[in-house]
Protein backbone atom coordinates (compact mmCIF):
# COMPACT_ATOMS: atom_id res chain seq x y z
CA UNK A 1 0.00 0.00 0.00
CA UNK A 2 1.27 3.41 -1.10
CA UNK A 3 1.33 6.33 1.66
CA UNK A 4 0.31 9.28 -0.60
CA UNK A 5 1.48 11.52 1.85
CA UNK A 6 4.99 10.30 1.44
CA UNK A 7 4.90 10.74 -2.56
CA UNK A 8 7.27 13.49 -4.10
CA UNK A 9 9.44 13.75 -0.74
CA UNK A 10 13.19 13.18 -0.74
CA UNK A 11 15.65 10.49 1.12
CA UNK A 12 19.37 10.30 1.74
CA UNK A 13 19.93 6.54 2.50
CA UNK A 14 23.83 6.18 3.24
CA UNK A 15 25.29 2.96 2.43
CA UNK A 16 22.21 2.72 0.12
CA UNK A 17 24.09 0.65 -3.37
CA UNK A 18 23.74 -3.09 -1.64
CA UNK A 19 22.31 -4.86 1.20
CA UNK A 20 20.10 -3.12 4.32
CA UNK A 21 20.55 -0.27 2.75
CA UNK A 22 19.69 -0.62 -0.99
CA UNK A 23 16.32 -2.95 0.67
CA UNK A 24 15.35 0.50 2.52
CA UNK A 25 15.91 2.47 -0.05
CA UNK A 26 13.86 0.06 -2.48
CA UNK A 27 10.83 0.11 0.18
CA UNK A 28 10.88 4.43 0.45
CA UNK A 29 11.07 4.03 -3.83
CA UNK A 30 8.14 2.28 -4.02
CA UNK A 31 6.77 4.96 -1.83
CA UNK A 32 7.06 7.57 -4.38
CA UNK A 33 9.73 9.19 -2.47
CA UNK A 34 12.53 10.42 -4.51
CA UNK A 35 16.28 8.65 -3.38
CA UNK A 36 19.62 9.60 -2.86
CA UNK A 37 21.95 6.89 -3.21
CA UNK A 38 25.28 6.80 -1.43
CA UNK A 39 27.96 4.16 -1.35
CA UNK A 40 30.72 2.35 -2.48
CA UNK A 41 30.46 0.23 -6.13
CA UNK A 42 30.45 -0.47 -9.55
CA UNK A 43 29.56 3.13 -11.01
CA UNK A 44 27.69 1.03 -13.92
CA UNK A 45 26.12 -1.28 -11.21
CA UNK A 46 24.75 1.61 -9.63
CA UNK A 47 23.23 3.39 -12.41
CA UNK A 48 21.13 0.47 -13.23
CA UNK A 49 20.25 0.25 -9.66
CA UNK A 50 19.01 3.93 -10.50
CA UNK A 51 17.07 3.35 -13.63
CA UNK A 52 14.87 0.61 -12.24
CA UNK A 53 14.19 2.86 -9.17
CA UNK A 54 12.95 5.34 -11.69
CA UNK A 55 11.29 3.38 -14.27
CA UNK A 56 9.49 1.04 -11.55
CA UNK A 57 8.29 3.84 -9.23
CA UNK A 58 8.12 7.03 -11.09
CA UNK A 59 10.69 8.63 -8.91
CA UNK A 60 13.73 10.92 -9.56
CA UNK A 61 17.33 9.55 -7.86
CA UNK A 62 20.78 10.91 -7.43
CA UNK A 63 23.88 9.54 -6.48
CA UNK A 64 26.85 10.53 -4.24
CA UNK A 65 29.80 9.06 -3.20
CA UNK A 66 30.34 10.19 -0.46
CA UNK A 67 32.93 8.47 2.08
CA UNK A 68 31.30 8.89 5.26
CA UNK A 69 34.07 8.29 6.98
CA UNK A 70 35.09 12.20 6.09
CA UNK A 71 32.89 14.79 7.29
CA UNK A 72 33.67 17.73 4.61
CA UNK A 73 32.67 14.87 2.09
CA UNK A 74 29.01 14.39 4.29
CA UNK A 75 28.92 18.11 3.80
CA UNK A 76 29.40 18.19 -0.03
CA UNK A 77 26.53 15.40 -0.12
CA UNK A 78 23.75 17.18 2.03
CA UNK A 79 24.83 20.45 -0.34
CA UNK A 80 24.39 18.42 -3.50
CA UNK A 81 20.99 17.22 -2.02
CA UNK A 82 19.63 20.62 -1.26
CA UNK A 83 20.77 21.66 -5.64
CA UNK A 84 19.19 18.25 -6.65
CA UNK A 85 16.39 17.93 -4.34
CA UNK A 86 15.75 20.97 -2.59
CA UNK A 87 16.83 18.97 0.66
CA UNK A 88 16.24 15.87 2.52
CA UNK A 89 12.73 15.09 4.36
CA UNK A 90 13.93 11.81 5.45
CA UNK A 91 17.34 10.35 6.53
CA UNK A 92 18.17 6.76 6.68
CA UNK A 93 21.61 6.79 8.57
CA UNK A 94 22.79 2.89 7.59
CA UNK A 95 26.18 3.21 6.38
CA UNK A 96 28.41 0.73 8.44
CA UNK A 97 31.79 -1.39 8.65
CA UNK A 98 32.75 -4.17 10.91
CA UNK A 99 35.90 -5.79 12.11
CA UNK A 100 35.95 -8.11 14.78
CA UNK A 101 39.24 -8.56 17.07
CA UNK A 102 39.97 -8.88 21.12
CA UNK A 103 39.91 -5.14 22.25
CA UNK A 104 44.14 -5.53 22.67
CA UNK A 105 44.55 -6.40 19.66
CA UNK A 106 41.97 -4.12 17.92
CA UNK A 107 43.86 -2.01 15.30
CA UNK A 108 43.48 1.53 16.37
CA UNK A 109 42.84 2.70 13.04
CA UNK A 110 39.65 0.13 12.60
CA UNK A 111 38.33 1.29 15.72
CA UNK A 112 38.76 4.72 14.30
CA UNK A 113 37.35 4.28 10.83
CA UNK A 114 34.26 1.93 12.39
CA UNK A 115 33.53 5.01 15.23
CA UNK A 116 33.87 7.57 12.14
CA UNK A 117 31.72 5.86 9.85
CA UNK A 118 28.99 3.70 12.22
CA UNK A 119 28.13 6.91 14.72
CA UNK A 120 29.86 9.97 13.78
CA UNK A 121 28.56 9.83 10.06
CA UNK A 122 25.26 9.79 11.62
CA UNK A 123 25.90 13.14 14.08
CA UNK A 124 27.11 15.10 10.87
CA UNK A 125 23.79 13.58 8.30
CA UNK A 126 21.38 14.86 11.01
CA UNK A 127 22.81 18.37 12.06
CA UNK A 128 23.09 19.19 8.47
CA UNK A 129 19.49 17.84 7.59
CA UNK A 130 17.61 19.12 10.52
CA UNK A 131 17.94 23.16 10.05
CA UNK A 132 15.64 22.19 6.55
CA UNK A 133 12.64 19.80 8.42
CA UNK A 134 12.08 22.49 11.01
CA UNK A 135 11.70 24.81 8.47
CA UNK A 136 8.55 22.23 6.78
CA UNK A 137 8.41 21.08 10.57
CA UNK A 138 8.20 17.59 9.04
CA UNK A 139 11.19 15.12 9.04
CA UNK A 140 11.97 11.40 9.51
CA UNK A 141 15.40 10.45 10.83
CA UNK A 142 16.08 6.48 11.03
CA UNK A 143 19.35 5.28 12.57
CA UNK A 144 19.96 1.69 11.48
CA UNK A 145 21.64 0.43 14.76
CA UNK A 146 21.86 -3.41 15.33
CA UNK A 147 20.73 -5.89 18.13
CA UNK A 148 24.42 -4.53 19.24
CA UNK A 149 22.81 -1.35 19.84
CA UNK A 150 21.42 -2.88 22.58
CA UNK A 151 23.68 -5.92 23.79
CA UNK A 152 27.30 -7.29 23.33
CA UNK A 153 29.07 -9.80 21.33
CA UNK A 154 32.74 -10.56 22.46
CA UNK A 155 35.34 -8.92 19.78
CA UNK A 156 33.35 -6.45 18.26
CA UNK A 157 34.46 -3.95 20.83
CA UNK A 158 34.22 -0.71 18.42
CA UNK A 159 31.32 -1.42 16.68
CA UNK A 160 29.56 -2.42 19.89
CA UNK A 161 29.94 0.80 20.91
CA UNK A 162 28.94 2.50 17.56
CA UNK A 163 26.09 1.04 17.82
CA UNK A 164 25.23 1.56 21.56
CA UNK A 165 26.32 5.06 20.75
CA UNK A 166 23.59 5.59 17.28
CA UNK A 167 20.86 4.56 19.76
CA UNK A 168 21.98 7.63 22.39
CA UNK A 169 22.16 9.86 19.49
CA UNK A 170 18.88 8.52 18.34
CA UNK A 171 17.11 9.22 21.66
CA UNK A 172 18.88 12.84 22.50
CA UNK A 173 17.73 14.01 18.43
CA UNK A 174 14.28 12.77 19.50
CA UNK A 175 14.04 14.71 22.83
CA UNK A 176 15.70 17.68 20.54
CA UNK A 177 12.49 17.78 18.04
CA UNK A 178 9.68 16.79 20.43
CA UNK A 179 7.75 19.84 20.08
CA UNK A 180 7.92 19.33 16.64
CA UNK A 181 7.15 17.36 12.90
CA UNK A 182 10.53 15.73 13.17
CA UNK A 183 10.63 12.17 15.02
CA UNK A 184 13.93 10.12 15.15
CA UNK A 185 13.84 6.01 15.70
CA UNK A 186 16.18 3.30 15.63
CA UNK A 187 16.05 0.18 13.82
CA UNK A 188 18.31 -2.82 15.57
CA UNK A 189 18.73 -5.66 12.96
CA UNK A 190 19.75 -9.09 14.34
CA UNK A 191 21.69 -11.35 11.52
CA UNK A 192 20.23 -9.82 7.88
CA UNK A 193 21.83 -12.14 5.00
CA UNK A 194 23.62 -9.49 3.31
CA UNK A 195 26.61 -10.21 1.51
CA UNK A 196 29.02 -9.42 4.11
CA UNK A 197 27.18 -12.03 5.91
CA UNK A 198 27.27 -14.74 3.39
CA UNK A 199 30.97 -14.49 3.43
CA UNK A 200 30.70 -15.44 6.65
CA UNK A 201 28.55 -18.25 5.95
CA UNK A 202 30.73 -19.47 3.21
CA UNK A 203 33.57 -19.40 5.10
CA UNK A 204 31.68 -21.98 8.04
CA UNK A 205 30.45 -23.97 5.41
CA UNK A 206 33.92 -24.51 4.44
CA UNK A 207 35.64 -24.88 7.66
CA UNK A 208 32.94 -27.20 9.48
CA UNK A 209 32.10 -28.98 6.04
CA UNK A 210 28.37 -28.09 6.06
CA UNK A 211 26.09 -27.33 3.17
CA UNK A 212 25.58 -23.64 2.54
CA UNK A 213 22.15 -24.26 4.42
CA UNK A 214 22.99 -25.90 6.81
CA UNK A 215 26.18 -23.19 7.59
CA UNK A 216 23.38 -20.32 7.38
CA UNK A 217 21.03 -22.40 10.26
CA UNK A 218 24.39 -23.07 12.53
CA UNK A 219 25.11 -19.55 12.19
CA UNK A 220 21.22 -17.80 12.64
CA UNK A 221 20.35 -20.01 15.73
CA UNK A 222 23.04 -19.43 18.05
CA UNK A 223 21.85 -15.75 18.43
CA UNK A 224 18.28 -15.72 16.83
CA UNK A 225 16.24 -18.27 18.46
CA UNK A 226 14.06 -18.10 15.23
CA UNK A 227 16.57 -19.51 13.68
CA UNK A 228 15.45 -17.66 10.25
CA UNK A 229 17.34 -14.42 9.02
CA UNK A 230 15.89 -11.29 9.02
CA UNK A 231 14.92 -9.47 5.61
CA UNK A 232 16.23 -6.59 3.71
CA UNK A 233 12.47 -5.54 2.65
CA UNK A 234 11.18 -6.24 6.32
CA UNK A 235 13.29 -3.17 7.44
CA UNK A 236 11.92 -1.69 4.49
CA UNK A 237 8.79 -2.14 5.63
CA UNK A 238 9.64 -1.44 9.19
CA UNK A 239 11.58 1.95 7.88
CA UNK A 240 8.43 2.98 5.59
CA UNK A 241 6.29 2.75 8.60
CA UNK A 242 8.39 4.69 10.65
CA UNK A 243 8.03 7.23 7.84
CA UNK A 244 3.83 7.37 8.21
CA UNK A 245 1.55 9.43 9.86
CA UNK A 246 0.76 6.45 12.19
CA UNK A 247 4.37 6.49 13.55
CA UNK A 248 4.53 10.53 14.41
CA UNK A 249 4.10 9.49 17.99
CA UNK A 250 6.99 6.96 17.90
CA UNK A 251 10.01 9.37 19.08
CA UNK A 252 13.33 7.73 20.46
CA UNK A 253 12.58 3.90 20.20
CA UNK A 254 15.50 1.55 19.48
CA UNK A 255 12.94 -0.91 17.71
CA UNK A 256 14.62 -4.42 17.56
CA UNK A 257 13.64 -6.43 14.21
CA UNK A 258 16.10 -9.54 15.56
CA UNK A 259 14.17 -12.66 15.42
CA UNK A 260 14.16 -12.78 19.58
CA UNK A 261 17.62 -12.42 20.10
CA UNK A 262 17.51 -9.55 22.90
CA UNK A 263 14.79 -11.25 24.11
CA UNK A 264 16.92 -14.05 25.69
Amino acid sequence: MQLSSLKGKTALVTGSTSGIGLGIAKALAEQGINILFNGFGDLEEIKAIQASAEQDFQIKTAYHNADMSKPDEIAAMMQFAETTFGGVDIVVNNAGIQYVANIEDFPVEKWDAIIAINLTSGFHTTRLALPYMKKKNWGRIINIASVHGLVASAQKSAYVAAKHGLVGLTKTTALETAHTGITCNAICPGWVLTPLVQKQVDARAEKDHLSNDEAKKALVSEKQPSGEFVTPEQLGALAVFFCSEAASQIRGVAWNMDGGWVAQ
